[in-house]
């Protein structure tokens, strides 16, 4: 019986956009995922600052751009439990679940240059099977760095291939800010959505 494979792909997406579905679907074909968590985060410990869209709008924009794909699936695990959410914390819950599962986790080149500084970084690259990451053509980050600083990482670090252009939520969020073109970045329902209800204005 062959082993079951979990995506983890965690985010605001505060809008989510193509790039995340791409990211996302490139990761269901390059690592054979069973299935993809999208692990929306309603209490991100690294945004405490920041202001972020309510989850209450987040969620239905996610649910919306993921519903036509049967292996795509929210996960709940950090919605339905008081934050700030760790990552560790969840691939943890996510392991008692599915004990039998390698867990894949999926995070872009930007997080890659962050991942020492997580919380028990070393204990979260021991509890994955993979660390699946897209780069952006503005990462600079070297894996000789990140070995340094997070030992045994490199072993484990696959990086997704992808025709992306560097897509990201917190430019799409100023472009709607201020008038400039954002509709074709992201999916129509999300498009919609946003301009249903006045957000990012």
């Amino acid at each position: 019986m062959s082993t079951k494979r979990i995506g983890f792909f965690g985010g605001t997406f505060d809008p989510p956009h193509i790039g995340h579905l791409i990211f996302a679907g490139e990761a269901i074909s390059q690592f054979k995922l069973n299935r993809l968590l999208w692990v929306l985060t309603p209490d991100p410990p690294h945004k405490q600052e920041k202001p972020i869209t309510p989850l209450e709008h987040r969620l239905p924009m996610l649910q919306s751009m993921i519903s036509h794909n049967p292996v795509f699936e929210i996960s709940f695990l950090e919605i339905n439990r008081p934050g700030p959410h760790y990552t560790i914390e969840t691939i943890n819950l996510l392991k008692q679940q599915e004990p039998d599962a390698e867990i894949i986790l999926l995070i872009g080149g930007d997080s890659l240059a962050d991942l020492p500084t997580w919380r028990f970084a070393p204990d979260l690259i021991t509890a994955v099977s993979k660390l699946g990451i897209m780069r952006r053509p503005s990462d600079f980050t070297t894996l000789a760095e990140i070995e340094s600083k997070l030992p045994g990482v490199t072993q484990k670090i696959h990086f997704i291939d992808a025709l992306l252009q560097p897509v990201s939520s917190s430019e799409l969020r100023r472009r709607i800010k201020s008038g400039e073109m954002a509709r074709y970045y992201l999916p129509p329902e999300v498009f919609d959505y946003i301009e249903k209800n006045n957000l990012y204005r």
